[in-house]
């Protein structure tokens, strides 16, 4: 079993599509694209913790939900409204979350924190929320689609290389 993060798929969103001029002719061709990295990269047994904004304006964002690899874990963002938190999909839902992933220590929020719990001793703080647009603190990731290639990504891609500073935007 592996573990994934992901977030800002924002799924149906035809505005943000085309705010954000992701790569893609359609809103329908957005959301098979996105849904069609998560399960070439997803197993079944694997666990997903998606980091907020999963679906807005989606027509059957249940279906969808079940349709994705992995058990998922919602950490709800701004544009996850009730019906959305409520599907029977998640295998939980939070605001936020502290947990070691491959010895990593993490804190998972939709937004970039400033500060968060073990700082300064090696944890790191993974969000969504800014869609590769924001300059990262040391030991902070944005795991959204718009920063990680529109797929889901695993600790192990977000370590520094050898010799080198963390990996960011695009990596």
């Amino acid at each position: 079993m592996q573990t994934w993060f992901t977030a800002d798929t924002h799924f149906g969103h035809g505005a943000l599509r085309a705010l954000l001029r992701r790569p893609f002719p359609s809103t329908a061709a957005m959301d098979a694209g996105l849904a069609e990295a998560w399960n070439a990269a997803v197993a079944a047994e694997d666990e997903v913790w998606h980091l907020g904004d999963f679906a807005v304006g989606h027509p059957d964002p249940a279906a969808l939900l079940a349709a994705l690899h992995g058990t998922k874990h919602l950490i709800a963002g701004n544009n996850d409204p009730e019906a959305v938190r409520a599907l029977p999909g998640w295998a939980s839902l939070r605001d936020y979350a502290e947990l070691v992933v491959d010895g990593q220590a993490l804190i998972l929020c939709h937004y970039p924190l400033r500060s968060w719990n073990g700082q300064n001793k090696g944890t790191w703080n993974l969000h969504g929320h800014s869609h590769g647009r924001l300059k990262p603190l040391p030991r902070q990731f944005d795991v959204g689609v718009d920063a990680r290639g529109y797929r889901p990504v695993r600790v192990q891609e977000l370590r520094p290389a050898r010799g080198g500073g963390a990996r960011v935007a695009g990596a």
